[in-house]
């Protein structure tokens, strides 16, 4: 599921079959140059060298670097979500406790299509190091955790909502640093790490 506030304008319809692999081409080989030279060096010509594309054809697509690394972030977080939704409907009819119970397979499930993502650990940088980017990361947390007060509610009729929210924002975030981290830290053991934050999460005081 992409988030409409992620779309670009210029994206391709579905139909658009050989202009879909173009940009998905683009976006592969972004996220690869991305982990190979870092935000400040990567340049749209550089994305076109690599790709086998003149400008012209990246143009098509994006008007910048910017553009292309928003809609990197977009494709990343969208992933995501998509794993979200899945593991929503593996446990939300099964009680509050198999939600909390599945906590450490959302964190593995989640880091699994971080890791799978070329360049994932500079696109997650770029979502925080630019303020053109930042929307990005934000809109889909808050979608995250949407998702996951709309499951819980089932459950928790009498608690207040906005409360409930913010209590699950805060846990949102906590996992997402944790997979961030995961992308970096080479001294920690990812299995300790999920079993550790899903404990905490279990455990925290949201009713």
């Amino acid at each position: 599921m992409i988030l409409p506030a992620l779309a670009t304008k210029k994206r391709p319809r579905p139909k658009q079959e050989r202009a879909q692999q173009t940009y998905e081409l683009l976006l592969d080989v972004a996220g690869e140059l991305l982990a190979e030279v870092g935000i400040d060096r990567i340049s749209t010509n550089m994305i076109c060298a690599r790709a086998g594309l003149t400008p012209p054809a990246l143009y098509r697509y994006f008007k910048d670097k910017y553009d292309v690394l928003e809609a990197l972030g977009g494709r990343l977080m969208a992933r995501q979500n998509v794993a979200l939704e899945q593991w929503i409907a593996r446990h939300a009819d099964n009680g509050l406790d198999a939600l909390r119970d599945g906590i450490e397979e959302l964190l593995r499930d989640t880091a699994a299509v971080t890791q799978s993502e070329p360049g994932a650990v500079w696109i997650l940088r770029a979502l925080h190091a630019s303020p053109r980017l930042v929307h990005v990361r934000l809109e889909s947390h808050r979608y995250v955790t949407d998702q996951l007060v709309a499951a819980y509610m089932r459950y928790l009729p009498e608690i207040d909502r906005d409360e409930l929210w913010q209590q699950l924002r805060l846990s949102v975030e906590l996992g997402f640093a944790a997979d961030e981290m995961l992308q970096e830290e080479t001294r920690v053991s990812p299995n300790l790490i999920f079993a550790r934050v899903a404990r905490i999460l279990r455990n925290d005081d949201m009713p």
